[in-house]
């Protein structure tokens, strides 16, 4: 019986010595059971640097990184025709989601979304509702444009700081696109609520990536009086910024709070949370909870807003933005989205 009872024993000591000899032979070769979640993102040509839309996609891929703890690769692209390729790459790679920054970019993501039809895409600012396996965050551009266009009226006409009192207002917008269109479409319409026979001077440079052409189409706007230029055109924008700093007029920023580029100059920007909606769909993929088809993100989820303004403007102005804010959240606003 006592033999018995030993031999039972030694099975249970050897099997867990075995055990624990598997244990720790999986703890030392990186083996878990656990698959790393990876996140990929795929700017346009604007880049990650654009200080605007690519960077506040990254700024929330990289807060998902850090909270969620995550992988995440960034590519950028250098021409349109990298699009498919980027996104290819890390399909190949097996990534579990993977973000397409713009408009631009949606063909591509259709095409490569068709061939990965496992991958999971989240396209910003373009609908692609047929898809699966493909998220689309789209913003109400022109409830952020029609905020920054009051602002700007009023101060116009509170004659702020080194404004002319003579209603005439810039906007540059890089290419002629959609979610460019409504932001300023909703800037027109913001500006002329206040100062119905102001003049919007609305003018296109075609490209994203350009602050050299971004300066030249702002300073002609400001040499026709100008007081505020309205930039929605990406790293083209920052030229638009450049310009009305040395000529001693106010920029207003788009997509992010630009005040940093240039303090004294930025009186606000109109802002598209591109960072919220980045944050928001990888969090929900990475819990299982990925929705294909339309997000929309405005003033009611915080998907756009008004930045804070700079030092010196009246409280009165807030204060009448703040009311504007309501009213568009209760229908009592309606917003173009088309420029005319």
């Amino acid at each position: 019986m006592k033999k018995r009872l030993y031999a039972v024993l030694s099975l249970v000591v050897i099997a867990a010595l075995l055990l624990s000899l598997n244990v720790s032979w999986n703890m030392a070769s990186g083996s878990t059971s656990q698959k790393t979640f990876k996140v990929g993102l795929v700017t346009d040509v604007g880049g990650v640097n654009d200080r605007s839309f690519n960077q506040s996609t990254y700024e929330g891929l990289k807060r998902a990184e850090k909270e969620l703890k995550i992988k995440t690769t960034l590519i950028q692209s250098k021409q349109m025709t990298d699009y498919i390729p980027n996104l290819q790459k890390l399909a190949k790679a097996n990534y579990d989601l993977i973000i397409a920054v713009g408009f631009l970019m949606h063909d591509s993501v259709v095409t490569v979304a068709k061939q990965f039809p496992k991958t999971k895409f989240l396209i910003i600012d373009s609908e692609i509702s047929d898809l699966p396996n493909v998220a689309s965050a789209m913003f109400r551009e022109e409830q952020a444009g029609y905020l920054a266009g009051v602002a700007a009226a009023l101060l116009e006409k509170a004659k702020f700081g080194r404004t002319t009192g003579k209603n005439v207002f810039g906007v540059v917008g890089g290419m002629k696109i959609p979610p460019v269109d409504r932001y300023i479409a909703g800037f027109k319409a913001g500006v002329l609520s206040e100062i119905p026979k102001a003049k919007v001077i609305i003018k296109y440079t075609g490209k994203f990536d350009d602050p050299a052409s971004g300066k030249q189409v702002a300073l002609s706007e400001i040499a026709q009086g100008a007081d505020f230029v309205f930039q929605v055109a990406g790293q083209t924008g920052l030229g638009v910024i450049q310009a009305a700093k040395e000529k001693g007029v106010y920029a207003i920023g788009v997509d992010s709070d630009q005040s940093y580029v240039a303090p004294n100059t930025v009186v606000t920007s109109a802002m598209k949370r591109v960072d919220v909606a980045t944050y928001s769909v990888i969090k929900d993929t990475l819990n299982g909870k990925f929705k294909s088809g339309i997000i929309y993100f405005d003033l009611k989820n915080n998907g756009v807003g008004l930045a804070p303004f700079m030092k010196g403007v009246p409280k009165s102005v807030s204060d009448k933005i703040n009311k504007v804010i309501a009213d568009i959240k209760a229908g009592k606003i309606k917003i173009p989205t088309e420029v005319k």
